[in-house]
Order: structure tokens, then C-alpha cells, then sequence
């Protein structure tokens, strides 16, 4: 199979995963229904993704690859690192409040195993804090890095995920994520000595 057509693929049966998630939950959705609503075979399914977190790792993964790779980016396009946390900001705010991550949220939330919950805290949190420790590292010499990097995304996330969760808010629109982000990194700035006195516009 072309590497096209297997990404088509992959896309097809994460979002056939993702509507039976959302329809029954993580312990009913099976990698044999997975399969059966993608149209897909179930070996097909176990050489891709392993068995049923493999899966959902992988979904979790999509979401979160596009956004390391822009993070990466910023980081080598800005010489001040706080520039690079400031550009990805915004983008961090929309990824994490879209609909497909809310629905793993959700779902999540409502998994009594906690299977789910530990996917998502590995594969996205795990994945994009250590880059973010390391921006605040050469931004805040003397600080905690990663003792930052949590107050960061407190003040940038805030309750956000659990609004947009449970149903109480909309998506954010491009100028607040912006706005909360410029925010964030503002009041980042006036709780650590070490970043500098201004942070970038």
C-alpha cells in the first residue's frame, strides 16, 4: 500500500475509533467494531496499531505530532526562546479545546479502567512539556524549568478543557487564544525574577 494511501487509511479507521468512542465509551469500543465501521480488517488493525490502546496512542498521537513539530519549529525560527512559547501558544489552546480531543476527554473521563486517561497524560502532556521545559531553561536560567513549565500551562489552559468538556463553552476563537496567550506568558514574566523584565511582542 502507498504511504499516501495508508495515511488515508489510518485517518479513515482513527475516525470511525473516535465516533464509537464517543457513541459507547472506551471498554465497549473494540477493535472488532473498530474494524467493522472502518470497513477495515481486524488483522489489518493489529499490524498497525498492536491491540486496542496501540490504537488510541496513536490517535492521541496525530493530534499531538503536527503540534511538537510546530513547537520544534518555533524553537528554531526565534532566537529568544519566550518568542517561540509565545508563537505556539495559540496553537496549543486550539488543539487541546477541539472537538476530536474533548471527545477523548470525554471518554476518558468516563473509563473507570483509567486506560485512556494514562494515553492521553503520555502521549500529549508527556510529549510537548519536556520541549517546553527546554525553552523555559534557556529563557529563566536559575529557575526550576519544569516547576515553570507547570505555572505556564496553569495560566495558559487554566479550566479551559474542563469548560469545553463538560460542555460549557464554545471552541476558542483565534483572538482569544491569542489574547490568553500573550496573558499567560505576561503574567509568567512577573512571577519569575529570572524571565526577562518584558516578554516579546
Amino acid at each position: 500500500m502507498r504511504q499516501e494511501t495508508r495515511k488515508t487509511r489510518r485517518k479513515e479507521i482513527q475516525q470511525a475509533a473516535l465516533a464509537l468512542l464517543v457513541q459507547h465509551g472506551y471498554a465497549a469500543t473494540t477493535m472488532a467494531s473498530v474494524a467493522k465501521a472502518a470497513g477495515a480488517s481486524l488483522e489489518t488493525l493489529y499490524k498497525w496499531y498492536g491491540d486496542k490502546p496501540g490504537l488510541f496512542r496513536a490517535m492521541v498521537q496525530a493530534n499531538i505530532e503536527e503540534l511538537r513539530d510546530e513547537l520544534v519549529m518555533s524553537a528554531a525560527a526565534f532566537r529568544d526562546p519566550l518568542a517561540a512559547v509565545q508563537e505556539f501558544g495559540p496553537r496549543l489552546i486550539a488543539v487541546l479545546t477541539s472537538e476530536e480531543v474533548v471527545a477523548l476527554n470525554r471518554a476518558a473521563a468516563a473509563d473507570p479502567s483509567g486506560d485512556l486517561g494514562r494515553i492521553i497524560a503520555e502521549a500529549g502532556r508527556g510529549s510537548i512539556a519536556p520541549q517546553l521545559t527546554d525553552l523555559f531553561a534557556r529563557a529563566m536560567e536559575g529557575e526550576d524549568p519544569a516547576q515553570v513549565t507547570e505555572v505556564y500551562l496553569g495560566l495558559l489552559l487554566g479550566d479551559l478543557q474542563i469548560r469545553r468538556v463538560i460542555g460549557r463553552m464554545p471552541p476558542p476563537d483565534a483572538i482569544e487564544t491569542r489574547e490568553r496567550s500573550d496573558r499567560a506568558l505576561e503574567l509568567l514574566c512577573r512571577l519569575y525574577p529570572a524571565c526577562p523584565s518584558k516578554p516579546p511582542t
